[in-house]
């Protein structure tokens, strides 16, 4: 099963190879705007001083366009105007971040083109996680999709809002495969499995560059946190991976490798440290292997000052020495700490940095600035029409309420309670159901939030006059309020049925809200319990940026739905799914564990010699206190339809080296409502020179099944799709038997088997 679009790829890269390596006349059409003479990229390296070297290399937040929430340890307008105006004239700023708006950045823009010394244009940076303007669903929760396509599709229309803000580059897509819940950037992320995380990355980065870079909508992409962030000890945000090198290479670093085949020119540097060595003063990460292995061109940017913290690493004795070892490592741009302005000229002076390496850090900066176009036209993507006319579309709209209900995920339906009728009684309980603040998620930092449509509203404006609504917030997030449970049974006793919205609040997933226990906060606990005891049936719905250990009432709930961060269509993406105006699309992209103390839980974990079975209970590969088992498996989905498999099979029992093998499955809808299934295909290898992992994803299909509709689903099995991480440090395929399952998640289907020959 190969990446997604190689059509689309192959474009991408041809387009960023001809942008990188034609270093032409920078152009006549600039020349024009600005009324400055330009020279050729090395020209122009060959006429700057130290010091405008190094302000090519440094990167700063932007305070004076800072229009969203404070998302970094100092604050985002620590700078005053005057100084950021002064530093751009002087040729000291390369570019500025999380500021938007086009006047101002016309405004910056003009003094870089035409007061600077060489004239070299700004570029415009971002966090776009999950939109600007118009939010989608986390990354986490969109992964939950499965689908590639509107992957890409939200990537596309985020774009075209922060481009018609006057940005060039976003901070995204983060590609860390993550397979501990507590760490709290899961939900930036695809979630626990490799392949599909590598599907994702292609898939948003081709959306955020669009077909040229040189496009006013086109969004430069940088892949981050290169590298192993997800892997990070007890899932506490910026503490230390520990790895050996064959997990780094067979777990962590394909999604990278899948985006920069894609075309992505940049890539952020991450906080953690692998086997010791700090990502951001890593050689062998940054220049052996992006570079020497694989060939990047692009850039990388320090994550925010995270070339100072080399020091409290205890990598680094000072600034200076901090400076030195990011350069050297192949850290082309720092972030926000001024440390290469205030460093690199006088480490090179003194020898502790080369003048070749400063000159190669700043040929890649100008090279990704010539890529995106900005030499050519410094105003690109600076228009004030599109500041009007491209944000929060109806187009754009429209599919933030897509993305939302391909994103939530049926965990569990018993007695067919969903979907409700819009004629019930419902009471809607539950603090968020009505918190538009609460409604762009996690990592949102420029979201129209008084837009947002909270589940009150979607539900209210889906069921119309035909039902009635009941609402109660019964509690806080993580505390009670005099009243409020009480308040929550009457709506309950009132109602035909409750539909209870818990879980976290976006505050408590995203960077550095890691958590001990990823169970819900007691007080909503209570708050369950206590509604589950009106003996009202109860509709479960999640809010999360993880997968939740679920406990009490609200695991035992008779309908549960994994509802996530949804974006500004939240309430009108639920209620389309909860009333069954359309199918449940969502799988899991993690696994849910029974309790916290499993974690990190992922499914594809390696077997060991004393595996778990059913019956065992001692001396067996477990803890005591609960089996080894996923509460809701990766992958695992349900539908409004009653969908069975047929036995895995394959057209021949050997696969030759260079051939290909079908393997098939018949999938069938037994029950009376359409369904959307997602078929996915897992392997085994049963015996390899290290230890394999008990399945691993390699495919997925999406069908759509008609009530008693049966549809064969066929797959194509290569040789490369049986490659693991050997202890070479290379990909390769052993000779032998695998297992093979088409099935709904990773925990089902009647497998089969095929033998490998060489």
């Amino acid at each position: 099963m190969t990446l997604l679009n190689p059509t689309r790829r192959l474009l991408l890269q041809g387009v960023s190879a001809a942008a990188l390596v034609a270093v032409a006349a920078l152009g006549v059409a600039r020349a024009k705007a600005t009324g400055k003479a330009v020279d050729s990229i090395e020209d122009l390296i060959s006429k700057m001083s130290i010091e405008e070297k190094a302000g090519q290399l440094s990167l700063f937040s932007d305070p004076t366009r800072f229009q969203g929430a404070i998302i970094n340890p100092t604050s985002e307008q620590a700078a005053t105007k005057d100084r950021v105006y002064a530093d751009i004239a002087a040729g000291r700023i390369t570019g500025l971040f999380n500021g938007i708006g086009v006047a101002g950045a016309r405004e910056m823009q003009k003094i870089a083109v035409e007061q600077s010394p060489h004239g070299i244009p700004l570029v415009f940076a971002g966090d776009v996680i999950h939109g600007l303007k118009t939010t989608f669903p986390i990354p986490l929760a969109e992964a939950a999709s499965f689908d590639t396509d509107l992957a890409f599709r939200t990537a596309r229309a985020a774009a075209v809002e922060a481009t018609a803000v006057g940005l060039h580059w976003t901070f995204a897509p983060m590609v860390d495969v993550a397979r501990d819940q507590r760490w709290g950037r899961n939900a930036e992320g695809a979630g626990e499995d490799t392949f599909l995380g590598s599907q994702f990355a292609v898939a948003r980065v081709n959306g955020f560059q669009g077909s040229s870079l040189k496009d006013d909508t086109s969004l430069l992409a940088c892949p981050k946190h290169f590298a192993a962030y997800g892997a990070v000890q007890g899932g506490m945000d910026y503490n230390t991976a520990d790895i050996p090198e064959t997990t780094l290479r067979q777990t962590h670093l394909p999604p990278f490798q899948a985006a920069f085949d894609a075309g992505a020119l940049s890539t952020m540097s991450a906080f953690n440290d692998v086997a010791g060595v700090p990502s951001t003063g890593n050689h062998y990460l940054l220049t052996d292997i992006l570079r020497g292995e694989w060939g990047f061109k692009g850039l990388v940017v320090s994550d925010y000052t995270s070339e100072e913290e080399l020091v409290a690493h205890g990598f680094a004795a000072d600034g200076a020495d901090a400076t030195a070892k990011a350069i050297n490592a192949g850290c082309d741009v720092a972030m926000q700490s001024g440390l290469y302005n205030a460093y690199l000229p006088d480490l090179v002076r003194n020898g502790t940095v080369s003048m070749a390496t400063v000159d190669e850090a700043v040929r890649r900066v100008l090279r990704v600035k010539q890529a995106l176009g900005l030499f050519d036209n410094p105003y690109r993507s600076l228009e004030l029409d599109r500041e009007k006319t491209d944000i929060r579309t109806a187009e754009t709209l429209a599919l933030a309420r897509e993305a939302g209900r391909k994103s939530i995920v049926l965990l569990k339906n018993e007695g067919g309670l969903l979907p409700l009728s819009k004629s019930a009684r419902i009471a809607l309980i539950g603090p968020c159901i009505d918190d538009k603040y609460d409604y762009p998620g996690p990592w949102a930092v420029f979201p129209d939030i008084a837009t947002c449509v909270t589940m009150a509203e979607g539900f209210q404006a889906a069921m119309g006059a035909d039902g009635t609504l009941t609402m109660a917030k019964g509690s806080h997030y993580e505390s009670l309020y005099d009243g409020g449970i009480d308040e929550a049974v009457r709506a309950a006793e009132a109602s035909d049925v409750v539909v209870l919205v818990i879980g976290e609040s976006a505050g408590m997933s995203g960077e550095a809200q890691s958590r001990v226990d990823i169970s819900i906060p007691e007080a909503q606990l209570t708050l369950a319990e206590a509604v589950a005891a009106t003996g009202k049936p109860v509709v479960v719905l999640l809010r999360h940026g993880r997968a939740l250990a679920l406990t009490g009432a609200a695991n035992t709930a008779p309908a549960i739905l994994a509802t996530w961060f949804l974006g500004s269509e939240t309430g009108h993406s639920v209620a389309d799914i909860v009333f069954g105006d359309y199918a449940p699309q969502g799988r899991l992209p993690v696994s849910f564990p029974q309790a916290s103390g499993q974690e990190p839980y992922y499914y594809n974990h390696r077997a060991t010699g004393r595996p778990q079975r059913t019956a065992d209970r001692e001396y067996k590969a477990r803890y005591r206190e609960v089996t080894n088992e996923a509460l809701y498996p990766f992958g695992h989905g349900l539908t409004y339809g009653d969908i069975s498999y047929g036995a895995t099979m394959v057209d021949a029992a050997k696969l030759k080296w260079n051939g290909t093998v079908g393997v098939s499955a018949t999938v069938s809808n037994k029950g009376r409502r359409a369904a959307h299934e997602v078929v996915q295909l897992y392997i085994h290898d049963r015996v390899a020179s290290l230890t394999q992992p008990v399945r691993a994803l390699t495919g997925f299909r999406h069908i759509d099944l008609a009530p008693g509709e049966t549809q064969t689903v066929t797959f194509t099995l290569r040789r490369s799709d049986l490659e693991f991480m050997t202890a070479k440090l290379r990909f390769a395929a052993e000779p032998g038997l695998f297992d093979i399952w088409i099935a709904p998640s990773a925990v089902g289907g009647i497998p089969a088997s095929v033998e490998l020959i060489a």
